[in-house]
């Protein structure tokens, strides 16, 4: 702990210059009188550096002194890349390490890079998570992780649609999406990996003692998008054409629901109302498009198919029959 705590205040003056013992020890989370025993060693060791007491004051590193030692640990390599995602980092049990890995990174950079370096960092900042929707905090990420990282089997207790089952798992990768973490895995005794949302995962039978053998250019990014793709266009098999208002139209810009604006000529049908525009879009369900377009009030116009408008139909009579009366008056207790 001391070494690695040494290490990173030589890391903080390297990168940003002088610094009071009060900041260093806040970053470090321990006490200034430990910051200034580290500072002794390390000028003991040989490390120029020389501190100014007042207003203004702080340690700093010989002008134009610099180590090119980074002592990258196992950890603050795999969070390497999370290091700008600090939410998903700390999710991993990262998120220190993340941190100090991005310190290390930027301090061993030249001058001009690092400067760079620290400008995206204090102007670029990504949030993974989607308006209005909670994240998602797994129960076994952690766990599910350290399987990954290791290439060990899991035994877990899995709920989909079809119900619960037990499953052995090979974890091939992780995926952060929309706030929400997915788990890319083989079944043992099936073909193909296949995508299993962490939420989902209801118990841990634990991680297996023995590893398994990935499959040879295994490439994450490419086998997310193929699945993901796969499963979109098997959930949303239903096609339905709209006519949308202006004001509907902005409003399924700001939804991001996938759709195709058709050219007028196209869709025959109804008279098309002023400035309205015909959209083809793709729904799980009759119900679930229902919901989904009773969103949209009366800036939507169903062309078809004739079930989809039926039920939008029967949905709004029981949306009617529920509002058509003031709620009656709470009773006091």
């Amino acid at each position: 702990m001391q070494a690695s705590r040494l290490l990173s205040i030589l890391m903080l003056l390297q990168a940003r210059g002088r610094m009071t013992a009060a900041s260093l020890a806040e970053i470090a989370q321990v006490s200034q009188r430990t910051i200034l025993r580290d500072i002794d060693q390390l000028s003991a060791a040989g490390v120029p550096l020389w501190g100014e007491r007042g207003r203004g004051g702080g340690f700093q590193l010989q002008a134009g002194w610099s180590t090119q030692l980074t002592g990258m640990t196992e950890d603050e390599a795999n969070a390497l890349l999370l290091a700008g995602l600090p939410g998903p980092a700390t999710d991993l049990g990262l998120g220190a390490a993340a941190a100090s890995a991005r310190l290390k990174l930027v301090a061993s950079l030249p001058g001009a890079l690092r400067e760079q370096a620290a400008r995206v960092g204090e102007r670029l900042h990504v949030d993974p998570g989607d308006w209005y929707r909670a994240r998602d905090r797994p129960r076994f990420l952690r766990e599910v992780a350290d399987a990954v990282w290791r290439g060990r089997r899991l035994q877990v207790r899995y709920e989909s649609w079809r119900g619960a089952s037990t499953r052995e798992l090979e974890p091939l990768g992780l995926v952060l999406k929309a706030g929400a973490w997915y788990l890319v895995a083989a079944d043992v005794g099936r073909a193909g990996p296949k995508i299993y949302r962490l939420a989902s995962v209801l118990a841990l039978g634990g991680v297996a003692s023995s590893t398994f053998k990935r499959p040879r250019g295994f490439d994450l990014a490419r086998v997310w998008q193929e699945l993901a793709a796969g499963f979109e266009s098997t959930m949303r098999q239903i096609s339905v054409r709209v006519r949308m208002s202006p004001r509907g139209m902005s409003w399924l810009a700001n939804a991001r629901i996938a759709s195709v604006v058709v050219p007028a000529e196209v869709v025959g049908g109804r008279r098309r109302r002023a400035a309205w525009q015909d959209v083809v879009m793709h729904i799980e369900s009759i119900e679930h498009g229902a919901r989904q377009l009773l969103a949209f009030g009366g800036e939507v116009d169903v062309l078809a198919p004739k079930a989809l408008r039926d039920e939008l139909r029967a949905q709004a009579k029981r949306l009617l029959a529920v509002y058509a009366d003031e709620p009656a008056p709470a009773h006091s207790a």
